[in-house]
């Protein structure tokens, strides 16, 4: 570690997806392999050629929020906001007078607050009402879910949201934990949020051809395509000094974080760019490929995108790519595009507490073209120390995190 340097710690999680309300739930599931992938309820199915998507169930946001701040929450923020609480309750940080102004809330997201956008665009187009909603702007705009996390914990520090599609969530968390390392704050809150099962959201991803009529696939042959998702996943990052010496629960270390962009095409990826993120990540956590004893995947289900990566991974960690279990628990939380990194970070961090990797499930049948180690269909026990988690998104902007045990 560099002089003046800090490790990180992460000592709080907090999460809402179509698996759960909280992170153990959204774990256990992952765990299992149990799919929370079904016929979408927010949206009359029959309007639909996609029917299915990972849905957030039975969420109640008037249990969570009174009148007059739930009145100025899009879905997206209501998922922001309800996953930090949980996070920090976790974490059991106190938020005394100086810290409360060395906290940055860095959250990612993809498409911001879709629900509002999509509800006041049919008064105006479908409706034909000259009208909208007054809080309209404040309520979609694409920054507002790291508002309302920093008024709803009285956080004072940096805050703003990072928008790079599906690596939303994890240029956010890396951003907080380099602030954190190199002494710009002294703790985060920091993840990502989706909530875009929107008509229009819909039928403008059913209109590129990308994903399934059924079940999610992840490096499987017989793989079909992608399933929407949405939710949120929340981490509290501080100075790994500090969570000692308060006596916190860590959960890991956030070891390293790398970056890169394709520079190619805005929706076929690319292997060059998305293993030079891999070895971005593993080089700025000072890990060896030898080192790694789990990749969760990008892994969307697509043709495209499984095999690419699975050569990324074979380019970035040589003949180490052999023996490393990889999975995508995209089978069943589906992609929760700019919130994704951070369901699966949930996953990533309760394997090495709990030494099991989740598998790809559904998986049927090996294709000749993804030829790893994809833990199919059921978990696996293992000494697990070091985890990579893989974000790539279309426009060729990757990142990978990096996160290892803690003695």
């Amino acid at each position: 570690m560099t002089p003046g340097m800090h490790r990180v710690a992460i000592t709080g999680m907090g999460c809402i997806s179509a698996l759960g309300h909280d992170a153990d739930s959204h774990w256990q599931a992952c765990r299992d392999g149990r799919s929370g992938i079904d016929t979408i309820r927010q949206i009359d199915p029959e309007r639909l050629i996609i029917k299915v998507c990972a849905e957030v169930k039975d969420f109640d946001p008037a249990s969570h929020f009174p009148d007059r701040q739930l009145h100025l929450l899009d879905r997206v923020s209501q998922f922001a906001v309800y996953a930090a609480r949980q996070a920090l309750a976790d974490s059991g940080l106190e938020m005394g007078p100086e810290l409360v102004r060395r906290t940055a809330v860095i959250l990612g997201t993809g498409a911001g607050g879709m629900n509002t956008l999509d509800s006041q665009f049919w008064r105006l187009y479908g409706e034909g009402n000259r009208r909208v909603m007054p809080l309209t702007v404040p309520r979609l705009m694409i920054s507002a879910a790291a508002s309302h996390v920093t008024m709803d914990a009285k956080i004072m520090g940096p805050a703003f949201m990072i928008s790079s599609a599906c690596s939303s969530a994890n240029h956010a968390i890396g951003e907080a934990f380099w602030m954190i390392r190199t002494g710009r704050v002294r703790a985060a809150v920091t993840g990502g949020t989706e909530a875009c099962l929107t008509y229009g959201t819909i039928r403008g991803w059913e209109a590129l051809r990308v994903m399934t009529h059924d079940v999610c696939r992840p490096f499987s042959l017989k793989r079909r395509g992608m399933v929407l998702g949405e939710g949120a996943g929340m981490f509290v990052l501080e100075r790994l000094e500090d969570a000692r010496a308060r006596g916190a629960k860590i959960y890991g270390e956030l070891a390293g974080m790398g970056m890169s962009a394709d520079a190619g095409d805005i929706v076929f990826p690319s292997e060059e760019g998305a293993a030079a993120a891999i070895t971005g990540a593993l080089e700025d956590a000072g890990l060896a490929p030898e080192e790694v004893d789990y990749i969760n995947a990008h892994g969307t289900g697509t043709a495209a995108n499984d095999v690419t990566e699975t050569r990324a991974i074979r380019r970035a960690l040589g003949a180490v790519a052999e023996r490393v279990p990889v999975s995508s628990t995209k089978a069943v939380h589906g992609h929760a595009l700019g919130g994704a990194g951070a369901l699966e970070l949930v996953a990533a961090v309760k394997t090495i507490a709990d030494q099991v990797i989740p598998p790809t499930a559904n998986y049927l049948d090996p294709d000749p073209d993804c030829d790893l180690d994809y833990v199919p269909n059921r978990a696996r026990p293992a000494a697990v120390r070091t985890v990579l988690s893989n974000s790539f998104a279309f426009g060729g902007l990757n990142a990978v995190l990096a996160v290892r045990a803690v003695e």
